[in-house]
């Protein structure tokens, strides 16, 4: 029987306008799994409402009373461990494997993280030479935040953006993606439980045609935080603008992420480096490698390996232990992914594997795609410059460092970079010139709550993650108080 989620506003489970409702599917089978409420501009606003006025209170708590409620959700999400991971693999279709070591893990670390480091988190006093003035900053929280989540990594990434909301003082109106979202709507019940007062956290799913235009057109929406595409964070960007007050926008965009592999590598490091940089989550990833840049003096012993390796990764089911790769998130998606291939090809691109869908048994009824690689991509092609957002890797041959560096920057995107090499020197050169938001020297897409996370050029604004992730969600106010024994008398009156 199918689980039914209402919306949740105020610490209440309520019905959208109209009873609307929608289907979650499980992309590895095509089953529905949950029914949802359809979130209208009305229950929005309703939910805008609720955040507004629980704001005043929550603001005024101590730090360290809002970092008492928050460690109570992340232990009551850490004690669901195993429910919320199933959700998770089901509603994306990637290998429950990944959402227990990653997703929900990073998701009870982003509440406990920003509780604590909120209570670190002090202002400063300033010294101003040759005046009599005390000068002090202090932070403030904006008021209501709206958290428009990704469906690649439906809790994890708005965990990150909601730790640190809410540690800051700040309520939040999220919208779940329509095409995963059970475990942000879960959330509600562990909020709940934690006894964490009603309009801190409301939670609604529905079209982002809908409910992201009331959250950018509401005056009492302070700030509105984005995980997604570039089309859809240069909307938010002339929304705000448009907008009676400009909204500051936290944006985590795209990316086409290179990775430098030298000849002085560790071979087999690299090598699942590069695999895991474009295979874990089905390629699914923002911060995905899926950029290979292969020195000429190995590259054919590296492409022969790497070849091999990926066509031994287990492809199957969301929910079997074994299962390496999961489902890619819809129909509709399988063919943008395929659609790329087919044109890289036609433009001189030569596959080396992979290539098109996984239609027969037991794929039949999910979306899968196998991993592909792609050799002879060069920078006027498409396959180099757009994000596929699947398993898909292109392959660029180089003959010098300087080279590899160059071809690392020719994108308009700069979200991470990485580089294989033995030799420290040239380690960090590289990872000076590279334009990136993360480098990764010999690893690939690692991120922690603990250090900052997020792009430079079109791949984004501000960071999220980190001390600097919590100051995207705090104002900061200047004091200054005049100590000296009289006051200025610029205009030289005299004295009454």
């Amino acid at each position: 029987m199918m689980k039914k989620f209402q919306l949740f506003i105020g610490n209440e489970w309520v019905d959208a306008e109209g009873g609307k409702t929608f289907v979650s599917k499980n992309p590895c089978t095509g089953e529905a799994i949950a029914e949802l409420a359809y979130a209208s501009d009305a229950d929005t606003r309703k939910a805008i409402d609720a955040a507004k006025a629980a704001f005043p209170q929550w603001a005024a708590l101590d730090t360290e009373t809002r970092a008492q409620y928050l460690h109570r959700v992340a232990d009551l999400l850490e004690a669901r461990m195993e429910e919320f991971a199933r959700w998770e693999a089901m509603d994306t279709g990637k290998p429950i494997r990944e959402t227990r070591s990653i997703d929900i893990p990073l998701a009870v670390r982003a509440f406990h993280f920003h509780a604590d480091n909120m209570k670190a988190l002090n202002g400063k006093v300033i010294p101003v030479p040759g005046q009599p003035l005390f000068d002090y900053t202090s932070y403030e929280p904006y008021g209501v935040v709206g958290s428009i989540a990704p469906w690649n990594f439906p809790l994890h990434l708005l965990t990150r953006s909601i730790g640190a909301t809410l540690a800051a003082g700040n309520t939040v109106v999220c919208k779940a993606a329509t095409l995963t979202p059970i475990t942000s709507q879960l959330l509600g019940e562990v909020f709940t439980q934690a006894g964490v007062p009603a309009g801190v956290y409301n939670i609604v799913s529905g079209p982002g045609g809908v409910v992201g235009e009331e959250l950018l057109a509401s005056d009492k929406v302070a700030m509105v935080a984005l995980t997604g595409s570039e089309a859809v964070g240069r909307r938010l960007m002339a929304a705000s603008s448009e907008a009676k007050h400009i909204k500051p926008l936290s944006l985590e965009l795209g990316g086409k992420s290179p990775i430098i592999v030298e000849p002085d590598c560790d071979m087999n490091g690299a090598l699942n480096s590069v695999i895991l940089g474009f295979c874990m989550n089905q390629g699914e990833v923002c911060v995905s490698t899926s950029r290979l840049l292969l020195a000429d003096a190995i590259y054919d012993e590296f492409m022969e390996k790497l070849v091999d390796r990926v066509r031994r990764i287990r492809i199957g089911d969301c929910l079997n232990d074994d299962t390496q790769m999961g489902s890619l998130i819809s129909p509709e998606h399988l063919q943008t992914v395929h659609g790329f291939v087919e044109r890289a090809v036609a433009a001189g691109g030569k596959l080396r594997c992979g290539g098109a869908p996984l239609t027969q048994a037991p794929y039949e009824k999910g979306s899968y795609y196998p991993p592909t690689i792609l050799e002879n991509i060069t920078p006027d092609m498409e396959l180099f410059q757009e994000e596929v957002f699947g398993p898909v890797l292109a392959v660029t041959r180089y003959q010098t460092l300087d080279e590899a560096i160059e071809l690392a920057n020719a994108t308009r995107f700069a979200l991470g970079a990485a580089i294989f090499t033995e030799n420290i020197r040239k380690m960090y050169w590289a990872a000076e010139k590279v334009d990136a938001g993360t480098v990764w020297m010999n690893c690939a897409t690692k991120s922690n709550i603990e250090t900052p996370f997020g792009g430079n050029r079109n791949s984004g604004l501000g960071r999220e993650d980190g001390v600097e992730g919590l100051l995207e969600y705090l104002k900061v106010k200047n004091h200054i108080w005049y100590m000296g024994e009289q006051y200025d008398n610029f205009f030289d009156f005299a004295d009454d």
